[in-house]
């Protein structure tokens, strides 16, 4: 009597609801918007679990959105919820200890739909084999992104079986590992996709003339992204770099012998390099002048790479007239001034984000530089012992696109502050660190005239600039921006607090570097190829 015509339409299907319902009080109840209070109960006074009508599909779209930890937990409420979680989940990551081994096949039963994968084990650990690569590699046919780090008790033989289930890869990471030059061919030979490829510290492959080369394998058709970090014999992969004609990204970090002559044969073979990332290599101006040829160059990274000058920087500049963001960290060699800058903001009129380290530009530089690069939006100037109150004048008068501005250890006072409040119109951040001239009453008085500019002020004692040993040049791009990877069994960190404290300040890498991740996320509009 009186019975809503959506009570009805429950009571009716209540018979066949009831063994898929799962009755729970943490569960919340979602009532019809036009349906009596009385219909959101059953008639035993337990409350309706309308969630368990809800599909499969928009339940794993709702995980999708949750972080890994919400995730887990939403797995313990039921059975459903434990399936559905693990068949929408695509990315996994792993603790490569070799006890992993036995719980792969349930591990994979559960999560049969994961495409992008991390193994990581501790370094005091022993690491999964190639028995367990092999097995995952049978149960993830479909995986298109594998990370891997520290997996010593890997070989070439499992990352050969590995590649030949796997042709799909699109990314692989690799680091501190031991397989060698046979394991990664294998790789280019059998994963015709492959995109991405990052190698750090890869300890099979042999040391001197005798290493085996590697690449280029069908993968080099495809590959858009190669970087190679902290490797004895980085130029055996000089093949694999010179065949990839569609090759879009390079970076070379701390990657020891000459790579001048290795940059001629890669730049005569592929222009299509629009990033380069050069750190403390071997590499003088005639590498710079062979990345000349690379015409649509829009991101060039010289990170302490002492010999290469002004010189150098000019032929670049001179012909890479696309360049957008420019970094480079002179090392207080002096080698890198005034004349090479000039030559940027004459023949480099897209220019948006500058960074300078251990550079002592001048008046004279920054003048050409503001008056020429209208679209310079990111300015840096870090151990810069030429960088005064004359020359923040000179940015604040002229610099009009300017947005974000960050200052270290410069001779910089608080008349340099008073500049900038009536400069620089689209100003809305200013970092300060490590100026001692400048005093909290300068920045506060900056804060009171610019009240919609953010001012960050530290004013410690000038230390060691030593801001790109991983910061600022490597920021993110070990690997595109970091995905949240949900964690089913996660290593623990046996390094001690001292450790990683001692870490800290030998990286210097605090103020750059995440002013610069920051800017590049969230200002970056990088052109579409």
């Amino acid at each position: 009597m009186g019975q809503s015509a959506s009570t009805a339409a429950i009571s009716s299907r209540r018979e066949f609801n009831h063994s898929q319902r799962y009755k729970s009080k943490s569960t919340a109840v979602i009532s019809p918007m036009h349906a009596d209070e009385s219909s959101a109960e059953l008639p035993d006074g337990t409350a309706y679990d309308y969630i368990s009508n809800l599909p499969d599909e928009c339940l794993a779209c709702i995980f999708q959105s949750l972080s890994s930890g919400d995730r887990k937990r939403c797995s313990l409420v039921c059975r459903r919820w434990l399936r559905i979680e693990g068949q929408s989940r695509h990315r996994l990551s792993l603790n490569a200890q070799s006890e992993l081994l036995p719980m792969i096949p349930s591990l994979f039963s559960r999560f049969d739909v994961v495409t992008k994968l991390a193994l990581k084990c501790d370094r005091r650990s022993v690491s999964v084999g190639d028995d367990a690569l092999i097995l995952i590699s049978q149960k993830c046919r479909n995986l298109t992104r594998l990370k891997l780090r520290a997996c010593r008790e890997l070989t070439d033989a499992g990352m050969s079986v590995f590649a030949k289930n796997c042709k799909g890869l699109k990314k692989l990471s690799c680091g501190s590992c031991t397989f060698g030059a046979k394991g990664m061919n294998a790789v280019l030979d059998n994963c015709s996709t492959l995109e991405e490829l990052s190698v750090k510290r890869l300890r099979g492959i042999t040391d001197g003339a005798a290493a085996e080369p590697i690449g280029p394998g069908v993968a080099a058709s495809s590959l858009k992204t190669v970087c190679l970090k902290e490797l004895y014999n980085g130029q055996c992969f000089g093949p694999l770099i010179i065949g990839a004609k569609n090759l879009r990204t390079l970076k070379l970090f701390r990657c020891s012998g000459d790579w001048d002559k290795l940059l001629q044969l890669v730049t005569d073979r592929v222009t299509s390099l629009v990033e380069i990332h050069l750190e403390r290599i071997q590499v003088t101006d005639v590498g710079l002048a062979a990345i000349s040829n690379c015409l649509d160059l829009e991101i060039m990274h010289l990170v302490k790479t002492p010999e290469c000058t002004n010189l150098g920087l000019a032929a670049v500049a001179e012909r890479c007239k696309l360049l957008r963001k420019l970094h480079i960290d002179g090392w207080k060699a002096n080698r890198i001034g005034d004349e090479g800058l000039i030559a940027v903001a004459k023949c480099c009129p897209n220019l948006q984000e500058l960074v300078l380290i251990g550079v002592n530009p001048t008046r004279v530089s920054l003048e050409v530089l503001a008056s020429n690069c209208q679209n310079l939006e990111r300015l840096a100037l870090c151990g810069s012992d030429t960088v005064g109150d004359v020359e923040i004048s000179c940015i604040a008068a002229k610099c009009v696109a300017l947005k974000k501005l960050c200052i270290k250890s410069c001779p910089v006072s608080d008349h340099g502050m008073e500049a900038l409040a009536g400069g620089c119109p689209n100003l809305v951040k200013v970092k300060v660190k490590k100026c001692r001239a400048v005093t909290t009453e300068g920045a506060d008085w900056l804060r009171a005239r610019r009240e919609y500019v953010v001012v960050n002020l530290d004013s410690g004692e000038a230390e060691h600039q030593d801001a790109s040993d991983g910061g600022v040049q490597e920021n993110g791009i070990e690997f595109p921006p970091q995905m949240v990877q949900p964690s089913v069994a996660s290593s623990r960190n046996t390094r001690s607090t001292s450790f990683k404290t001692r870490l800290g300040l030998l990286s210097g890498r605090s103020l750059v570097a995440c002013t610069l991740r920051r800017w590049s996320s969230g200002n970056s509009s990088s052109r579409n190829s």
